[in-house]
């Protein structure tokens, strides 16, 4: 389903683009790079602010380009400082991003791991079981200005909570990971052009080594992505150590079973030589089994991974339940046993509905039923 907006977000352009489109416009080229050090550094929200330009190409720009492809709806901040951020797009559709703190052994919450989380689709076809992503199916992928737009506007509100980190930008996190709503590599195109965005000296200036991109599984986009000049990281969203669990739970597995995807991760780890993560969220009796830890231990040891678990987030209108901490424990003590390099998850973000998809479906099921919306956090 394609979305045209009213005009192109400013945030999808490169100098090469923008200058393009200044030459053609009656501009010099070379006010492009004026504007990205408007755009990135400063983040401004309007092209009035940027005031060593002169006030026809201001006017231009305005009358030209979108400089608020997504807007904030929503910020909810948990009891462990998750922090989920609901953003509209123009023509409406809301899109989750999360900021996820995780405390470093023997410094303070200030001194935390801080990770952001993007989207990359409006819905998701992949219709994983147990996730509220795909809930309502997809309704179209974000444009490359609207990815970038998500980050831009994490950081605004960064600034406006700390001023004196305001310089810092993303450079204040420590890592993207691209495993919010939609699947990743179903965007390919226009994912991979907002993260060369991000990662440009003249964008965000984040290493391409600190993000992440996951995949349920599209085994022919993993090929792709491991030709990439940019060493991103890939983590496989497995949650089945066998074909028969992962056809009940995630349907991308009858296209791509665990004998093509292995083979694919493999690839893609050899190519660039880093440690892939695999994702495996607990569900209580459908993949919490020692059988299901042995045999995760053997793909694991295969592809030289870490193993992410992630005990299930409750989501409204889902029959799945998270298994015990006992059980929890005892998965991740079979892993490590096996010689695996496994992490538990400690739950983040419970209170706030932190589960990919379900802010937003309520957001919009409050909205569909007349409600108010909720208003938008300071």
């Amino acid at each position: 389903m394609a979305y045209k907006p009213e005009k192109p977000s400013i945030h999808g352009e490169t100098p090469e683009t923008l200058g393009e489109r200044l030459v053609a416009g009656g501009h010099p080229r070379y006010r492009a790079a004026q504007i990205f050090e408007w755009l990135y550094p400063k983040r401004v929200e309007r092209p009035e602010l940027m005031t060593n330009l002169p006030a026809p190409l201001r006017a231009w720009m305005d009358e030209n380009y979108d400089f608020e492809a997504t807007s904030l709806v929503l910020r909810k901040a948990s009891s462990d400082v998750t922090q989920k951020i609901l953003q509209r797009m123009r023509d409406g559709s809301l899109i989750e991003t999360v900021i996820i703190r995780a405390p470093m052994e023997g410094v303070g919450q200030e001194k935390s791991r801080r990770t952001i989380c993007i989207s990359t689709q409006v819905g998701c076809a992949y219709g994983c079981k147990f996730c509220a992503s795909g809930l309502e199916g997809w309704k179209r992928d974000l444009s490359i200005g609207e990815i970038v737009s998500q980050l831009v506007q994490v950081c605004r509100i960064e600034d406006k909570a700390d001023p004196t980190r305001a310089a810092e930008g993303l450079a204040s996190f420590d890592n993207i990971v691209v495993m919010g709503m939609g699947e990743p590599l179903a965007n390919y195109e226009n994912l991979l052009a907002a993260l060369r965005i991000v990662n440009a000296p003249w964008g965000f200036g984040f290493g391409a080594r600190r993000v992440t991109i996951s995949t349920s599984g599209v085994v022919p986009k993993i090929f792709k992505l491991a030709e990439e000049p940019l060493g991103f990281r890939l983590a496989i969203s497995l949650h089945g150590a066998t074909n028969e669990v992962r056809n009940q739970i995630m349907p991308v597995n009858k296209k791509y079973p665990l004998e093509e995807l292995i083979p694919a991760a493999k690839a893609f780890a050899r190519k660039h030589g880093r440690m892939l993560t695999l994702e495996f969220i607990l569900i209580e009796d459908i993949n919490d089994s020692l059988d299901q830890a042995k045999r995760l231990a053997v793909i694991a040891r295969e592809l030289h991974a870490h193993v992410n678990l992630i005990p299930y987030n409750k989501v409204e209108g889902l029959p799945w339940v998270r298994p015990s901490l006992t059980r929890q424990e005892r998965f991740v003590q079979v892993l490590r046993g096996l010689g695996v390099t496994a992490t538990l998850r400690r739950e983040k973000g419970h209170d706030i509905d932190a589960a990919c998809g379900q802010l937003r479906l309520q957001t919009e099921k409050a909205e569909a039923s007349g409600a108010s919306p909720p208003p938008a956090a300071a």
